[in-house]
């Protein structure tokens, strides 16, 4: 049997520069899982076209909410043609009921547990229209076989998971919906074996929290250290900086960037997040600490909460800047399905488009408290601009000495895309602020 695997672009105009893309790791994990004897082909359809013609027998979609319209599209698409479509990821998981309109079977949380079933399911003529095992087993080993994938992204980095599940519950995320609460583990062991088996140096950890459990993030790096890996991954600030040992431990095991979610340098913000570093002096201070190990940092700032007035981008900017920041991602407040954010701005009526396109962190879907839509949007473009300006780059290399082969490439990848987000909001605003 054929199997197409697919992750669809959200706009099909144009496609993201390879160089700034990383492998799809859900799309090979679903390659892992399929039992011997089928054929899978896997298309991103960011790097590639896709032959709607092309001769298989099962399509599987996997898509988050901006690229949700896309993958219905291509639904509609294959199924004209007569083939079964299956959908899962993110956006099905959390609006199964409106998935189920475009596909013949959709699959709700994690693969694993459900693909090998759905397959055989599917070859007797049996299959279902909703699949989902809410606590699958983590501790089978899942090849993943990403081949020339990696080649021509960034840093040819080979993305790894090692944990799911989150016990916090922020109001602007939907994670624990998708994984729970409860920290689960893949085996040391199989984390070990998917860093030999890809024979490459660089990897990205995609969990939402490496060090989420110190334990097994302690084991963790000491099990990779001798395999002189080159890594970066996503975790958080004050548990990493109060447990010395671990900070000492996830450099010495090669750790070179970590992304951080700071989201605000408004200090109420902080205190209403639950941030354990609630005011800028200990966050500075930590930053510090972090940078001291020689660990770049990329920042997560997010705009758009109820108490943010047109002055956080000026102050914002200043202290990434003050503070010598490497990279940071400059976000709008969005809110995704499922979470309780969109929950109570659709009851508020400040919801001013449900196109699910727009849902991509860097467009405003709502009616902020404090500024209009537009000026919302147009002060996230000109605080990335203002950041990524010569000037900025220049100033904070001088924080970053330590690693100049990350940190330029990185920047100047992010300079180039500021004038491509400046072009992309003259044409937004006809199409989504002038009548708000």
């Amino acid at each position: 049997m054929k199997i197409l695997l697919i992750s669809p672009t959200v706009d099909t105009e144009k496609r993201t520069n390879k160089g700034l893309m990383m492998p799809q790791l859900a799309l090979y994990i679903l390659e892992g899982l399929t039992p011997p004897g089928h054929e899978v082909k896997i298309i991103e359809e960011e790097a590639e076209k896709i032959n709607l013609d092309q001769e298989c027998d099962l399509v599987g979609i996997s898509c988050m909410t901006a690229n949700a319209p896309r993958a219905y599209e291509l639904c509609k698409e294959f199924k004209r043609r007569n083939k079964t479509v299956v959908l899962g990821g993110v956006h099905p998981t959390i609006l199964p009921e409106e998935a189920e309109q475009y596909a013949d079977c959709v699959v709700v949380g994690e693969a694993e547990g459900i693909w090998e079933t759905l397959i055989y399911d599917f070859q007797n003529n049996k299959l279902k229209r909703k699949y989902h095992d809410p606590m699958p087993d983590l501790g089978k080993y899942v090849p993943k076989y990403f081949g020339k994938s990696i080649k021509n992204r960034l840093f040819n980095l080979v993305p790894i998971l090692t944990t799911r599940g989150c016990p916090y519950d922020c109001e602007f995320c939907c994670v624990t919906n998708l994984y729970g609460k409860k920290i689960r583990h893949i085996p040391i062991e199989n984390v070990v074996r998917d860093i030999q088996e890809s024979e490459s140096k660089n990897f990205m950890f995609l969990d939402d929290n490496i060090i989420g459990d110190s334990k097994y993030a302690k084991a963790l790096f000491k099990a990779i250290k001798p395999l002189k890996i080159k890594w970066v991954g996503q975790s958080s600030v004050s548990l990493l900086v109060k447990d010395k040992e671990l900070m000492e431990l996830a450099a010495e095991s090669g750790c070179r960037a970590l992304f951080f979610g700071f989201e605000s340098v408004v200090e109420e913000h902080l205190k209403s997040m639950r941030k354990t570093f609630n005011d800028l002096e200990h966050l500075e201070n930590a930053i510090r600490k972090i940078k001291k190990r020689r660990i770049l940092i990329h920042a997560s700032m997010v705009f758009g909460f109820d108490n943010d007035t047109k002055d956080v981008f000026r102050k914002t900017v200043r202290f990434l800047i003050k503070n010598k920041i490497c990279t940071v991602s400059f976000n709008v407040l969005t809110p995704y399905p499922g979470t309780k954010i969109y929950d109570d701005l659709k009851k508020q009526n400040r919801l001013t488009t449900t196109d699910w396109r727009y849902y991509d962190h860097n467009t405003v879907v709502f009616k902020p408290k404090n500024m209009t839509p537009y000026e919302l949007q147009i002060g996230k473009v000109n605080a990335r601009k203002k950041f990524y300006s010569l000037l900025s780059v220049l100033k904070r290399f001088f924080g970053n000495l330590y690693n100049p082969v990350i940190y330029f490439p990185m920047n100047y990848g992010h300079m180039k895309q500021v004038r491509v987000e400046a072009k992309r909001i003259t044409k937004l605003k006809s199409a989504l602020f002038e009548n708000v």
